[in-house]
């Protein structure tokens, strides 16, 4: 039987400020197959970035086990983190982060030049990418000749373009007018329909959760609910 996407068992992670320990998840556990849309939601402080960072493999949890298509990046070294990171997962980031100096095209190349793929190839699958996402036309213009809407799209196309099984998106609406949140959702559910990648989407707008065939509420580090 295949593994699930991404499993927690009995996860904490435990911040020190100081001699002060603050807990932000709390023994939570939860499985995600593969293929499912699901959306984490919950306040400011619930843990649900820290979740996400966990999921992502860009954190280690205090107590418990993570397990990201079976595998515990936990017992792995920078370099086999990196590669779990390039090879299985696409991240989606509230801000963009995109390079400012490079083109739309360019900025959809950087994780097949990180995997080492060739110039030709990489130009191919980048272009594919830009144009599953509607932006084709726009691929030689910088981030800041493209809309709030535009640039969350090539960074969609950036977190596609290695074909991964999972992408986890943090708040991928919050920075974005409410007609460009709806485009960039409808455009997650879509990839994760038509491709059956895992989509993850921490958020705290009801609409940005509502396609989500599975809702997980975080509240103080635990699950409350969930439907």
């Amino acid at each position: 039987m295949e593994p699930p996407a991404i499993k927690f068992e009995n996860v904490w992670k435990i911040y020190r400020l100081g001699e002060v320990e603050v807990p932000a998840l709390r023994g939570l556990s939860i499985e995600i197959k593969r293929g499912e849309h699901v959306a984490v939601m919950g306040p400011s402080g619930s843990g649900k970035s820290t979740f996400l960072h966990l999921a992502g493999a860009l954190d280690r949890p205090t107590r418990g086990r993570v397990l990201i298509e079976g595998r515990d990046p936990s017992k792995l070294n920078d370099s086999e983190l990196s590669m779990l990171r390039n090879r299985f997962i696409g991240f989606v980031f509230q801000t963009f982060n995109l390079i400012p100096r490079l083109t739309a095209l360019q900025n959809v190349m950087l994780p097949l030049i990180v995997r080492g793929v060739d110039g030709e190839e990489r130009l191919r699958r980048a272009r594919e990418a830009l144009e599953r996402v509607g932006l084709a036309h726009r691929m030689n213009h910088r981030p800041t000749e493209l809309s709030g809407g535009e640039q969350q799209r090539v960074a969609i196309a950036r977190a596609i373009v290695t074909n991964p099984r999972i992408i986890l998106a943090d708040e991928p609406t919050g920075n974005l007018d409410s007609a460009s949140a709806g485009e960039v959702v409808e455009l997650l559910t879509k990839l994760n329909r038509e491709l059956g990648i895992t989509l993850v989407v921490v958020t705290h707008n009801p609409e940005t959760a509502a396609p989500a065939k599975r809702i997980v509420k975080i509240r103080d580090g635990v699950i409350y609910e969930e439907n």
